[in-house]
């Protein structure tokens, strides 16, 4: 089918919006709309419409959409800062185990056992990544070391190349060790090897998710983390779904009482939904009190 929809101005988004029975002034309607691309408010606008006309539902102003799209962005902001803690740990522990798993600091780069899950056509293509990264630098470390070692060296040691690995090729680098290793990584947060690689696609999927502004607050999750089933905290009193944004929110909060004790990160997380009372957390797979989780709780 060809596309025919011609391109509307402001003003006439503003009109389309306001015929389907948005209540809203309308100037007020096209100065957001020229901050917000109607595209990007329109995963916002869909909760608050029939799904076969888009008509919106009887009383539905464009402040409650506008509410809705605030909120969501503070709330990427929030859960971006979170993966981002998490992250940078799984940075550190995985160079930890790697540099004092191999005499080679290169091991990763010149010795394929290093990572014996990882073909050779993948292998290629990671270290082709570090290398693009490496050669695009401009970090203090790295230019450092290309002064005094680059005429020997084209890689990083480990503990430097993890620095600049985007997340994605910290998750191939996961994938790719040997399994007693990545155990090691995995059981320093409580949790199974299985299931740290479910957590590190989930969370590389949202962060992406965050990075580009995409919508969150009621994403079904595509890429949907495993839950520790030997772990009752999981289940009882509370069962955490992975299907929803609840679950991720979860293992934030499980990963951040490891690695960060004294974080105030759930506060943060807190707050922010008091300061929201109109959004229905339900959408975002919190189950009936939730704060009685053993994840949850304070202490």
């Amino acid at each position: 089918m060809e596309y025919t929809k011609p391109a509307l101005s402001y003003a006439q988004q503003a009109d389309l919006l306001l015929s389907r029975g948005l209540e809203g002034d309308r100037e007020r309607i096209i100065s957001a709309l020229r901050s917000v691309q109607y595209y990007r408010l329109a995963g916002y606008f869909h909760p608050f419409q029939n799904p076969e006309t888009e008509q919106f539902r009887p009383r539905t102003s464009f402040e409650d959409v506008w509410t809705r799209y605030v909120f969501d962005r503070q709330l990427k902001l929030t859960v971006f800062d979170a993966i981002e803690r998490i992250e940078v740990c799984i940075r550190s522990r995985l160079a930890n185990v790697l540099a004092m798993g191999f005499e080679d600091p290169f091991a990763y780069a010149n010795d394929p056992a290093a990572l014996p899950y990882m073909n050779p056509e993948a292998r290629h293509s990671f270290l082709e990544e570090i290398k693009k990264e490496t050669a695009r630098s401009e970090e203090d470390f790295v230019l450092h070391f290309r002064r005094k070692y680059g005429n020997e060296h084209v890689f990083l040691p480990v503990w430097m190349a993890v620095e600049l690995m985007t997340f994605g090729s910290v998750r191939r680098l996961y994938k790719g060790m040997e399994k007693g290793r990545r155990k090691a990584v995995a059981e320093s947060l409580g949790i199974e090897d299985a299931v740290l690689v479910s957590w590190l696609d989930t969370l590389n999927a949202v962060r992406n998710v965050c990075a580009h502004h995409d919508r969150l607050w009621n994403r079904t999750m595509r890429m949907k983390p495993k839950i520790p089933k030997k772990d009752s905290r999981w289940s009882i009193p509370i069962r955490i779904d992975n299907g929803a944004l609840f679950g991720v929110l979860s293992i934030c909060r499980y990963a951040l009482r490891i690695i960060a004790p004294t974080s105030q990160w759930h506060k943060r997380l807190a707050e922010l939904l008091d300061k929201y009372p109109s959004i229905p957390l339900r959408e975002m797979g919190f189950p009936e009190d939730w704060e009685t989780s053993p994840i949850w709780r304070q202490g």
